[in-house]
């Protein structure tokens, strides 16, 4: 009988950067659950277990990354879930400003479909 797949959620507003993050994570195994807003997301958060990771976007539509990030941390259940914050905004201060919100990691666009993976990997340990 076959493993039941790990579930990563994704919250990505660009359909070609949610198109390639689907691509990645089903080729590394998971079920993608794809929200393209941050009101979705924080829907998807209240109504679904825990995924393995999550990968979100910071200039969302309705609420933005860093403002999920913090609701997603105070959701029970959710507040050990891996985040990798991927995002076009790279000063200093809004990295700063994601680590302290709880992300494991920030990437910056563009970004390595290979960085992805390793960041990935390092994160869940399967």
């Amino acid at each position: 009988m076959p493993r039941p797949l790990a579930a990563a959620l994704v919250v990505e507003d660009d359909e070609q950067i949610a198109h390639i993050l689907r691509f990645i994570l089903e080729r590394e195994g998971y079920e993608v659950h794809l929200a393209p807003d941050g009101h979705t997301a924080q829907q998807l958060i209240g109504s679904m277990p825990p995924p393995a990771i999550a990968i979100m976007g910071v200039m969302l539509p309705h609420i933005d990354g860093f403002q999920l990030l913090t609701r997603l941390r105070r959701t029970p259940g959710w507040q050990a879930v891996p985040v990798i914050l991927l995002t076009a905004l790279s000063q200093e201060k809004d990295i700063a400003r994601g680590l302290e919100a709880g992300a494991n990691d920030y990437l910056i666009r563009p970004f390595q479909p290979e960085q992805l993976r390793a960041c990935v990997r390092r994160l869940v340990k399967k």
